[in-house]
This record gives structure tokens, C-alpha cells and sequence, in this order.
């Protein structure tokens, strides 16, 4: 396996992936080189220079993995990457103290006019009464995005005397408040009260031009504001309009929309009182390094056959999401993959019900693996991450319920999967730690443990028929490592399901040999991923 690194990352990533397979670091790359590249590579690292365009990742064929040194992932086209079942990651934590800081640097140097002041005074000046600045004592600073690096702002802010004030529809008040900070529920009662604003979101449909004419008339008449979270965020040519009438006093930008081409941006030629760096939010040797490192271990990881921790286009396999329910996972997509081999038709529907403690957590991980288990069955290239994409496109109808009926189990999943032609249901469950089992097929009674080679065998009940069929078995050197018998109570007819796992693959031949015996119905190998 090969790793392609670029956009100088650190080389110590070169290090750690080289565990698993072969890091090549290579300069920034232009669309077309690096499609004429890329198809080698199994994984693709890069910082913002670097464009991953839906281009460069059609023609990554063998790419598993793309990781971003950082966090915002605006260069990476997510859709085209997950739609291909790409995996991206970044890195939300390694620079978080580096942007920080660079916020409250620029903060503080815009309010004192360090910039301005320094350059005079290397001309020889003497100019005091003209950088005469503002303190942030006891100002009022609003923080848009309360994320680990908006949290670490407002604590510098705090430690500074300031008042902090925060709108994150993705946090608490309760969470805001504990902190020592007032909540707002709407930014347009935000936008008045605020002496200096900051911005820590990702770029977004819903957050690009956030900062725009309408709401910049919104706010203090000489606020100040400050971006070093993406270039969009702020509406430049907004922003220039209200420097040069006053609206805005100050402002201290670290991203632009077009970068690194920012020659023609309406900031480099205001006469407003701006202050401009070019995007060094994350620029100290100690984030670079960390976020090379970060990054470079989840694509070795991913590699190895493990996961990612901060996958991006996985949302649901966020660990915090993914811890709670992690044993239940492979027994999720056993049943999918059970369930799916059981039936025939046109996929329709996929109904997923939980009960007991699983129906008190976020159980999204399990549906995803459910859905990945049940396409896996008769599609290719099919992983965690483009399962609920190609379910979504195929139109099927995927829901999943939390009941609170009382179970004989801890937890237990049960899959309802609908065809054209029929429904099966399949439910299994945890009977103790590290225990998955198969409880219940279509109403009958089981205890079965998931492995890689099943047979199940619906039959009458009557003496001699598991001898007649571990007899096909015997015959064709197909050996059984496990069995058991699935009964209804609840039918009136005298049929049991006998469920049969073997060391190997069960052909048609030796299916066909077993359903023509008599009192036995029709014969069906399931092969699980174990």
C-alpha cells in the first residue's frame, strides 16, 4: 500500500504511516497532476493547498482514506469521497490552542494598533498619540461557534475581563451558562450587544456569508470583529463597506475567500482600519505537528483494518457515538447480512427496533451497520461509509425505533426487512459480554452464534433428519462445527429450522442434495463477515 503526503506535512507522518505501508511526500499539485498520480495511492494526505476535487478522486481507484492536517475540510469534495466510500478525516483538535491564541493575538493587536504602531516605529517615528488603542476590560465579546477552540477563546476572554456572550445551535444553554457565559438563542439579539465578535464555525451552506450587509446593520455601530475559522464566513466586500462608513470600526482577518490568491480581495485594498494575516491560525510548530501526527495515525490505523477517530463523512461512527453501542456492531450487521441472504425480491424496506438499555442511547452506529450489512449482501464496495448514502439513492425506506417492552436481554436488535415478494425478520441480542447471538428468526426461537459459514434448514419434525443432512455434509467433506434447532411455540404445524454452522463454503450441489430429502424444506447458506 501507498500513502501520498503533501502540502509539506511535517515528515514525522511519513514515519507513522510507513508502518503499514509506503509514504511518499511530494510537493503541491495541480488538479491534473495529481489525478495522473493519485490512482497508485491508497490514502491521500493533505493541508488546505492541496485541492480534492471530485476529478482527483475519481481517479483515486484504490483510494480508502483522505486525511486533512487540520480542520476545516472545504478543499476536500465530502460527497464525491463519500459517495465512493472514502473515508475523510482531519484533525479538530491539534490546533486548537494555535487558532486560539492567533484570535486573541489579533484581538489585541487590532484594539492596540500593534501593527500599524510597529511599522512607524521602524521608520524612525515617535507617533504615540496616534495608536492611542481601546482595552477589552470589561468589553462585551461575542463568540459564534462554541467548539473547543470558541470554548478556549472565551476562557483567554474571561481571564481578560471581558463579558462573553455565545450562539451555537449545537451546544446548551445550560452548557454556556455553567461555563459563565450568557446564551443566545438568536444571533439577530446577539448582533447589538457585542463590542467584538468572533467566528469558530465550519464553512457551510448555512454559515457562508453569516456575516453579511443585513447583519452587520444589526450590530453596534463600531464593533470589532475578528475571523481566523474559514474564509466565507464573512461577506469581504460587506465587511469593506462597513469599514470605510464606520459600522465596523475594526477588523482582524486571518482567511479569505480566494485563497491563497488574495491579490484581488476587496480587504488587501480597504482604507478601513483592518489588520491581515495569511492564514497562520494553525501556523505554529507545535500544531503542524500535531495535526501531521493526528492525521497520519488515523490513516494507519485505517489501513491496519481498524478505524478512524475523527471521521468527518461518518457521522455516526463518532466515538462518542460509537463507544455505548461498539459490542452490539458486528451483531447489527450480522443480522443485516442474515436477514438479506434469507430473502428474495426487490429491497424495499429496512425497520430497525431496539429495546432494552439500547433503546436509552444513540443507536445510529447500529443502523448504519445494519444497512451496510443488508447491502453488502448483493452489492460490492460497500462500507460504513457509503452504506446510508446508497440506501438513500436506491430509495429505500430505512427507520429505526426505540422500544421500552421488556426484553429476556440487556439489549436486543431486531431487523424487519421488506421485498417485493416477503418479509423477514431477524432480532438478535447480547446474552453476556462478548456473547452475540441470534435469538429469534421469523418468529422461531434460537440461540445461535454469528459465524463466517451458516445453513439454515427448515424441516419437519421427525427422527433422522439432521443425520440424513450432516450425512450430504459428511459426504461432501464439509465439516459442521456447530448446531441447532430454531422452533416455534406458536405454530401449529410441525416444523423447526435447524441451523447448521461449517468450517467452509456450502455449494449449490450439496444445497440441492439437502432439500430434496424428504421432510426438508428449502435449503439456504448464509456467509456472514466475521
Amino acid at each position: 500500500m501507498k500513502v501520498l503526503i503533501t502540502d509539506k506535512i511535517n515528515e514525522f507522518a511519513k514515519k507513522i504511516v510507513d508502518d503499514v505501508a509506503e509514504g511518499v511526500l511530494l510537493p503541491t499539485m495541480s488538479e491534473d497532476e495529481l489525478c495522473s498520480v493519485i490512482g497508485e495511492y491508497d490514502a491521500l494526505m493533505v493541508r488546505s493547498q492541496t485541492k480534492v476535487t471530485e476529478k482527483v478522486i475519481e481517479a483515486g481507484k484504490n483510494l480508502k482514506i483522505i486525511g486533512r492536517a487540520g480542520v476545516g475540510v472545504d478543499n476536500i469534495n465530502l460527497e464525491a469521497a463519500t459517495k465512493k466510500g472514502i473515508i475523510v478525516v482531519n484533525s479538530p483538535d491539534g490546533n486548537t490552542n494555535a487558532a486560539a491564541e492567533h484570535t486573541v493575538a489579533l484581538m489585541l493587536s487590532m484594539s492596540r494598533n500593534i501593527a500599524k504602531a510597529a511599522a512607524s516605529t521602524k521608520q524612525g517615528l515617535w507617533e504615540r498619540s496616534k495608536f492611542t488603542g481601546h482595552e477589552v476590560f470589561g468589553k462585551t465579546l461575542g463568540v459564534i461557534g462554541f467548539g473547543k477552540i470558541g470554548h478556549h477563546v472565551a476562557e483567554a476572554a474571561k481571564a481578560l475581563g471581558m463579558k462573553v456572550v455565545v450562539f451555537d445551535p449545537y451546544t446548551t444553554k445550560e452548557v454556556v451558562e455553567k461555563f459563565g457565559a450568557k446564551y443566545y438563542e438568536n444571533l439577530d439579539d446577539l448582533w447589538p450587544v457585542c463590542d467584538y465578535i468572533t467566528v469558530h464555525v465550519p464553512k457551510t451552506k448555512e454559515t457562508m456569508h453569516m456575516i453579511n450587509s443585513e447583519t452587520i446593520a444589526k450590530m453596534k455601530k463600531g464593533v470589532r470583529l475578528i475571523n481566523c475559522a474559514r474564509g466565507g464566513i464573512i461577506d469581504e466586500k460587506a465587511l469593506v463597506e462597513a469599514l470605510e462608513s464606520g459600522q465596523v470600526a475594526q477588523a482582524a482577518i486571518d482567511v479569505f475567500e480566494n485563497e491563497p490568491n488574495i491579490a484581488e480581495s476587496p480587504l488587501v485594498k480597504t482604507t478601513g482600519d483592518i489588520l491581515l494575516t495569511p492564514h497562520l491560525g494553525a501556523s505554529t510548530e507545535e500544531a503542524q505537528l500535531n495535526v501531521a501526527i493526528d492525521v497520519a495515525q488515523q490513516i494507519r490505523d485505517v489501513l491496519a483494518g481498524g478505524s478512524a477517530r475523527s471521521a468527518v463523512n461518518i457521522p455516526s461512527l463518532k466515538p462518542a457515538k460509537l463507544e455505548p453501542v461498539k459490542d452490539y456492531m458486528q451483531l447489527a450487521e450480522n443480522i443485516g447480512e442474515l436477514a438479506m441472504q434469507m430473502s428474495s425480491g426487490n429491497l424495499k424496506g429496512i425497520y430497525i427496533t431496539v429495546k432494552g438499555s439500547l433503546a436509552e442511547l444513540d443507536v445510529s452506529p447500529l443502523e448504519t451497520a445494519v444497512v451496510k450489512g443488508v447491502l453488502s449482501s448483493f452489492m460490492t464496495d460497500v462500507n460504513y461509509v457509503n452504506a446510508p448514502v446508497i440506501a438513500n439513492n436506491k430509495g429505500l425506506d430505512v427507520s429505526t425505533t426505540k422500544s421500552k417492552t421488556s426484553t429476556d436481554y440487556i439489549g436486543s436488535i431486531t431487523l424487519k426487512l421488506v421485498t417485493d415478494k416477503h418479509t423477514n425478520t431477524v432480532s438478535g441480542a447480547l446474552i453476556a459480554e462478548d456473547m452475540p447471538r441470534i435469538v429469534k428468526i421469523n418468529g422461531y426461537n434460537a440461540s445461535i452464534e454469528p459465524e463466517k459459514h451458516m445453513l439454515l434448514i427448515p424441516h419437519e419434525n421427525k427422527p433422522a433428519m439432521v443425520a440424513k443432512v450432516a450425512t450430504v455434509l459428511g459426504n461432501k467433506n464439509i465439516n459442521i462445527t456447530r448446531m441447532n434447532v430454531a422452533q416455534n411455540r406458536a405454530e401449529a404445524d410441525n416444523i423447526s429450522i435447524m441451523i447448521i454452522n461449517t468450517g467452509s463454503e456450502v455449494d449449490e450441489s450439496a444445497l440441492k442434495e439437502i432439500s430434496a430429502i424428504d421432510g426438508i424444506g428449502t435449503a439456504r447458506y448464509i456467509k456472514l463477515s466475521l
